[in-house]
């Protein structure tokens, strides 16, 4: 397993939607564990394939219960939204407030290329649609108002030299 290099935002592969994965194969099983990896190194609780520069549907989430290794996830119910605070990886010294769905029922398929259905809450919740916001191409600043952007301009022009 190795540790990948995480883009920073102004990176253009975390403003593309990803592509989905016909079939999970030992490449897929490999990348999601030096996602994995990556994301306990950089003490994240969750990490996208494109944010490591994939070009594939996958994301890894352990908010502290255990590691998801999830294949083309979708939510296909979700409800209860509530306000709460959001970083991410590739947006580092950055948090943000975000009103998201606090219970969510994700299809996916797993590491083994089977498809699970899981119903999550909380932080767990949080964390799954924001990796799945990646995934799409949307990242954290496009959830967020003209206020609070204004705010984190500098600092996202600082992000964006790098």
């Amino acid at each position: 397993m190795s540790i990948m290099k995480i883009r920073i935002y102004g990176d253009s592969i975390l403003r593309k939607k990803a592509k989905l994965v016909e079939v999970v194969g030992d490449k897929e099983k490999k990348e999601l564990e030096d996602m994995a990896k990556t994301m306990y190194s950089a003490k994240g609780v969750g990490l996208a394939a494109n944010q490591v520069g994939i070009d594939k549907q996958l994301i890894v989430v352990d908010v502290g219960n255990g590691l998801f290794k999830l294949v083309n996830p979708k939510v296909v119910k979700a409800q209860c939204k509530k306000m709460g605070e959001e970083g991410c990886l590739s947006f580092p010294g950055i948090t943000v407030k975000i009103k998201r769905p606090e219970e969510i029922v994700v299809e996916a398929l797993n590491q083994d290329g089977i498809k699970v259905k899981i119903e999550v809450e909380g932080l767990l919740a949080r964390a799954i649609q924001h990796e799945i916001d990646h995934l799409m191409g949307v990242v954290i600043i496009d959830r967020i108002g003209v206020l609070q952007k204004t705010l984190l301009a500098k600092k996202l022009k600082e992000l964006k030299k790098k």
